[in-house]
């Protein structure tokens, strides 16, 4: 999830960190907090910025990344991972 703070380089350590241990999928999705009671967003990002992501992960070797504002972690996962 994106948009509590994290900066850029940030998300960049994260997704070399899952390449350095042979992560293959990639899901990034935007925080959006249920209520005002919970942790308040630090940022939206525009889906060029979500694209932006999904392309900086397949050229890291990532085999499959679903990036976008209403992607979770189960976001076409039988695409991503096939009927096993």
């Amino acid at each position: 999830m994106v948009g509590v703070g994290e900066s850029n380089e940030e998300i960049v350590q994260v997704m070399n960190d899952l390449r350095q241990i042979n992560c293959e999928i990639l899901t990034i999705g935007q925080y959006l907090p249920p209520t005002k009671s919970h942790f308040p967003l630090q940022r939206y990002y525009h889906p060029d910025e979500f694209n932006d992501l999904r392309e900086l992960g397949l050229e890291m070797g990532f085999t499959h990344v679903e990036s976008g504002p209403l992607v979770r972690s189960s976001y076409h996962a039988e695409e991503a991972v096939g009927n096993k």
